[in-house]
């Protein structure tokens, strides 16, 4: 990365940070599959939340804060300290310290330097109350989603670390940890089937052949791809980077198209209807979290189409990061009605147009907006 590179100080700390978060859930992950203890909470939407979670939040907060000082770093996330505030939670909070300070004692192997003494608890529920911004038009927000996709997470299945940057009410940089990403492409649907029947077990790949960290500044063109580092390691910038592409596939007939796994959310059915419209006759690949944005990026599917079920508003954190590293990928990413997505207006994406189509190229994009435009009127949405 050059030195005159805008935004390459951030980018530069940012993914350091995310391997960092990745190391993290990687320790806590193989905790979770291996025990039965209570590490898994359920959120208000029911959705379920991790010691992870709010360990990444607390690292990511501690470590944006104290290497951005003189700045006044303003962190959208999408955990609160409410459940871990509470009295009948302290064996909880007791775990997210231990696995912050662990965290934070290899920050030289990332090169960072680790904070002199371990983090008290009220500094590590200071660093996660510290997300509280709700981003908008004006200012630079860091936009966090801890633990992506945890329900992959708790499975042992896929999942992402997701941090961007918007400056002024645009997406400027994104980073996106993907430690259960397998090299082999072919492997993301295995794992996801076998832990449909086996969800307390780890995928079966060989540590070297997954997990990596992929990023994107905005407007260089460029998307890069580094493995995670194991075991005793070093971590080496950027020597290890190699950069990705989108796919050339521009028949729908060969093109791989990813969904969520999750149908609380989504909208299948109409995705599936949309699919057949379109004579996409692959199985679709479905997948927990950010790691679909990953697989069209790298070139492994082509097209991510997400309708979300009547009444569910799309948050930033969900999306930021994995729109900037496409569309730098050489991808496109917009609404139903061929829109850039805007997150310059809060937590939400508002005003989006029915859905979201990422994908790898405009021919296929351009396919995608006619074929919605001519089953909506059919649709059960």
């Amino acid at each position: 990365m050059e030195e005159g590179d805008k935004y390459g100080k951030e980018l530069d700390l940012a993914v350091r940070i995310v391997h960092m978060a990745c190391s993290l859930c990687q320790k806590v992950q193989q905790r979770l599959v291996s025990s039965s203890a209570e590490q898994v909470l359920a959120k208000d939407d029911d959705s379920p939340v991790t010691i992870a979670d709010w360990s990444v939040q607390a690292t990511v907060s501690w470590l944006l804060s104290e290497f951005l000082e003189g700045q006044n770093v303003s962190i959208v996330a999408e955990e609160d300290v409410q459940t871990l505030s509470k009295s009948d939670a302290a064996d909880l909070l007791a775990a997210v310290v231990n696995s912050v300070n662990e965290c934070l004692a290899e920050a030289p192997k990332y090169g960072l330097q680790c904070p002199r003494d371990a983090l008290g608890t009220s500094k590590i529920l200071e660093a996660i109350s510290r997300c509280n911004s709700t981003g908008g038009p004006t200012g630079r927000h860091w936009v966090l989603d801890p633990v992506d996709g945890t329900l992959g997470f708790v499975r042992g299945d896929q999942y992402a670390v997701a941090l961007a940057l918007i400056e002024e009410g645009k997406l400027v940089l994104g980073v996106l940890g993907c430690p259960n990403y397998p090299m082999k492409k072919e492997l993301l649907n295995y794992n996801h089937q076998r832990h449909q029947t086996m969800p307390k077990s780890l995928p079966p790949s060989d540590i070297w052949e997954k997990g990596c960290v992929m990023y994107a500044r905005r407007g260089s063109g460029q998307a890069w791809m580094q493995p995670l580092i194991h075991r005793d390691t070093k971590f080496e910038w950027p020597n290890s980077a190699r950069l990705i592409q989108v796919s050339p596939v521009d028949d729908p007939s060969l093109a791989t198209f990813c969904e969520p796994v999750e149908k609380a959310n989504s909208n299948h059915s109409f995705t599936a209807g949309l699919a057949n419209s379109m004579g996409l006759k692959k199985k679709p690949m479905r997948v927990h979290s950010m790691v679909k944005y990953a697989a069209i990026a790298r070139g492994d599917a082509e097209i991510f189409i997400k309708f979300a079920r009547s009444g569910y508003k799309e948050k930033i954190w969900d999306h930021a990061a994995g729109v900037v590293i496409i569309e730098e990928a050489g991808g496109v990413v917009t609404d139903a009605g061929g829109r850039p997505l805007d997150f310059s207006r809060g937590l939400y994406l508002e005003g989006l147009d029915r859905g979201i189509i990422a994908c790898s190229g405009l021919t296929l994009h351009d396919k995608i907006i006619g074929a919605v435009y001519a089953s909506w009127d059919s649709s059960n949405l």
